[in-house]
């Protein structure tokens, strides 16, 4: 076969493959599409997977239905997306979660960054540190007088290692200068379960999740772990003014798609999530549980996320993590 044949061919089957990419984008989708969120129903990432399902069945006009997928800390849900097919039907929930798993986990059957393309990112979103009401601590250094008394005896709970709210724990420990028990749960949901029952004092747990139960009296907020208070817990204080400045933590949200998904299906699905974010109903319901909106462009997504793998990466080092190979301990 002559040089210019192999070329009339090549040529050929690039214009089919973009001719099909493009159908494929204009026929998108017609049939129902998969949300995965990696981690269980009455965590963060259900939370807000669920409000944006219900709102993303309007804008694609196709039912958006919640595949929760709990498991070593996001990573059992994000391996099934990263090899789902390219086609725009399964989408991932993702967050800071998947990034610091990035990091600790290395028998993982995906690559964050190159498995998986960026659509958006949705949301970012503060914690608070909260406490079951029979613990003696009104106040944050109340807290911090408590596991001074008594090292290594009060104990905190989180949705895995490597998970925004262990992080926050970590970190918390580390500025504080002391030794809180880690008990990791195999999801959000477990982990504030704990702290609602008393078998765990401390959770640094989501705006989101906790708000609710500090409105009913379940639990008793402290601080949040955010730059700024929030508005919806009324005065209560930051981590930061109550004696340790520049302490942030806290979580983000965004959608990732098989990497080999085209451009123009990408570009539907972000088109149809700022959408949803603009609906009133839809805006309402994550400003009401203190997410912070955004819906930035896939690169500047992408951006973020290999930032935040940076900046996680020497959080861990200064904190002496050690990589695992297995579940969460």
């Amino acid at each position: 076969m002559s040089n210019l044949h192999r070329a009339c061919r090549m040529t050929c089957a690039l214009i089919a493959a973009l001719g099909s990419s493009a159908l494929a984008a204009q026929t998108y989708p017609s049939r129902p599409v998969r949300l995965i969120v990696s981690f269980s129903p009455g965590s963060g990432s259900d939370a807000i997977g669920r409000i944006l399902a219900s709102a993303l069945s309007s804008t694609l006009g196709q039912q958006v239905v919640v595949e929760n997928r709990a498991g070593a800390s996001g990573s059992t849900g994000a391996e099934l997306a990263a090899k789902a097919a390219p086609d725009g039907y399964s989408i991932l929930l993702v967050n800071m979660a998947h990034a610091a798993t990035a990091l600790l986990y290395k028998n993982r059957d995906y690559d964050l960054l190159r498995d998986f393309a960026p659509v958006t990112q949705v949301a970012s979103a503060p914690s608070v540190v909260v406490v079951h009401p029979a613990v003696r601590a009104k106040t944050l250094a109340e807290l911090v007088a408590l596991a001074r008394g008594r090292p290594g005896d009060v104990a905190y709970s989180s949705g895995g290692v490597g998970t925004p709210t262990f992080l926050a724990g970590e970190l918390f420990k580390q500025r504080a200068g002391v030794r809180l028990l880690h008990v990791p749960y195999r999801s959000g949901g477990e982990a504030i379960t704990a702290v609602l029952t008393g078998e765990v004092s401390v959770y640094f747990a989501p705006v989101a999740t906790a708000l609710p139960n500090v409105r009913q009296g379940k639990l008793r907020a402290l601080a949040v772990t955010s730059s700024e208070r929030v508005a919806l817990l009324g005065d209560c204080p930051t981590v930061a003014e109550l004696g340790y400045p520049g302490f942030r933590a806290g979580n983000w949200y965004g959608l990732a798609v098989p990497a080999k998904t085209s451009a123009e299906i990408i570009a539907a699905i972000r088109g149809a999530t700022l959408n949803a974010l603009g609906m009133a109903k839809t805006r309402q319901a994550l400003l009401g549980l203190g997410y912070v909106l955004i819906g930035d462009e896939p690169e500047d997504f992408g951006a973020h996320i290999r930032s935040d793998i940076e900046n996680l990466t020497r959080i861990l080092r200064k904190l002496h993590m050690r990589f695992h190979t297995g579940e969460e301990q």
